[in-house]
C-alpha cells in the first residue's frame, strides 16, 4: 500500500493544481512581491464555491433524494459537532496552548476546506473514479457546527467569565454563522442546481465547467502565498506538538469519515471524499467566526495550523493515502 499512496502523491504532486500552490508557498519563502490583489482572490473564491455549489445541486437533481443522501447528510453534521472534541483532547495532550486557543484551532477541525474537497475531486476524476455529486450538499452541513462544539468546549473548560457569557448570547453569532457568505453562496448556488437540474447546467457549462481548474490554479496560488507568509511570520509557535497535531488529527478525522462511509454505504469515491471532508481545516468560514466569537484566541495560530500546515499535507499525502485506504478497504 506504501508504494501506492507514494505513486499517487508523485502523480498528485506533479498535477498543475499542487505546482501552482508550491509556486505561491516559495514565492512567500523568498519574499516575492508576487500578489494576488485582494478583489481578485474574492472573486476566484465567489466563482469557486458558485460552481462547486451550482454542479453538485445538479447531481442531487439527477440523483433525487433517497435513504443514502440523508444518512449521508446526517453523518455530516454528527463528525462535525464530534471531531472538534477529539482536535481538543489531542491538543491538550500533545501543546501547551491555552483553552481558547486549543477550542478555537479545535473548532477548525470539525469544519472543512472546501478546495481540498475540490482538489479531492480532481484525484477521482484523473484516476476514473466516480463518486456521489451530493457530499458537495455534506459540505455544506460540516461548515458550521463545529463552531458550535469549540464554544461549548470553551464555556465548559474555560474560567473566563465573558467566554461564558457569550456562549449564551447565540443570537449574534448564529447569524454570523449562517449568513457567512462562503455558506450563503454555497447552499444558494447547490439550491439553484438542484432546482434547474441539467438543463440548467447547459445554458452556464462553458463557465463552470471548462475553465474551473484553471480559476483554481490561480486560487491556489493565492492560498500558497497566503500559506507561505503565515508560515514565515509565525514559525517560531509552531512547535513540534502542534505540527504534529496539524499531521495526527487529519489522519484521525479521515477514519473516522471512512467508518461513517462504510456504514452509510458510500462508493469508493464517495468514501474518499467523505475521508476528505473529515480530514480537513476550515480557512474560510471559522476564522470569520472566530473573530467573532473568540477574538480573544490567536489567529496566527489556528489560520497557520488549517492553512498552514493541515492544508499541504492533505493536498500532497493525505488525498492519496484515503484513495489508498478507501480502495483497500472497499476493495
Amino acid at each position: 500500500m506504501i508504494e501506492t499512496i507514494l505513486g499517487l502523491a508523485a502523480q498528485n504532486l506533479l498535477s498543475p493544481i499542487i505546482l501552482f500552490f508550491a509556486l505561491g508557498l516559495g514565492a512567500a519563502f523568498v519574499r516575492s512581491d508576487l500578489t494576488i490583489p485582494e478583489a481578485a482572490a474574492k472573486s476566484l473564491s465567489i466563482y469557486l464555491l458558485f460552481a462547486i455549489g451550482f454542479k453538485g445541486g445538479v447531481s442531487v437533481s439527477a440523483h433525487g433524494i433517497d435513504t443514502t443522501l440523508i444518512l449521508s447528510l446526517i453523518a455530516g453534521l454528527i463528525l462535525s459537532f464530534a471531531l472538534p472534541f477529539l482536535a481538543f483532547a489531542l491538543l491538550r495532550g500533545m501543546t501547551r496552548l491555552s483553552t481558547v486557543d486549543a477550542a478555537a484551532v479545535a473548532g477548525h477541525y470539525g469544519s472543512i476546506s472546501i478546495v481540498t474537497f475540490v482538489a479531492a475531486t480532481s484525484v477521482l476524476q484523473s484516476q476514473g473514479i466516480a463518486s456521489e455529486g451530493y457530499l458537495v450538499a455534506v459540505a455544506a452541513v460540516m461548515e458550521a457546527p463545529a463552531i458550535l462544539s469549540a464554544l461549548w468546549i470553551v464555556a465548559r473548560f474555560s474560567s473566563s467569565a465573558e467566554a461564558k457569557e457569550r456562549e449564551q448570547d447565540t443570537q449574534g453569532l448564529w447569524r454570523e454563522i449562517l449568513l457567512n457568505g462562503s455558506i450563503v453562496l454555497l447552499v444558494g448556488s447547490f439550491l439553484i442546481g438542484f432546482l434547474t437540474g441539467e438543463d440548467g447546467l447547459k445554458e452556464i457549462e462553458s463557465f463552470i465547467v471548462s475553465p474551473f481548474k484553471g480559476v483554481l490554479c490561480l486560487f491556489l496560488l493565492d492560498m500558497g502565498l497566503v500559506a507561505g507568509r503565515g508560515l514565515r511570520a509565525s514559525a517560531h509557535q509552531l512547535r513540534p506538538g502542534l505540527i504534529s497535531f496539524g499531521i495526527l488529527m487529519p489522519v484521525l478525522g479521515s477514519a473516522a469519515g471512512l467508518i461513517a462511509a462504510s456504514l452509510i454505504g458510500l462508493s469508493t469515491g464517495g468514501a474518499v471524499l467523505l475521508m476528505t471532508l473529515s480530514a480537513s481545516a476550515s480557512y474560510i468560514a471559522v476564522p470569520a467566526a472566530m473573530r467573532v466569537a473568540l477574538p480573544e484566541a490567536n489567529p496566527s495560530i489556528y489560520l497557520t495550523m488549517s492553512l498552514g500546515i493541515t492544508f499541504p499535507f492533505n493536498l500532497t499525502l493525505g488525498i492519496p493515502l484515503y484513495l489508498s485506504v478507501a480502495q483497500a478497504v472497499g476493495g
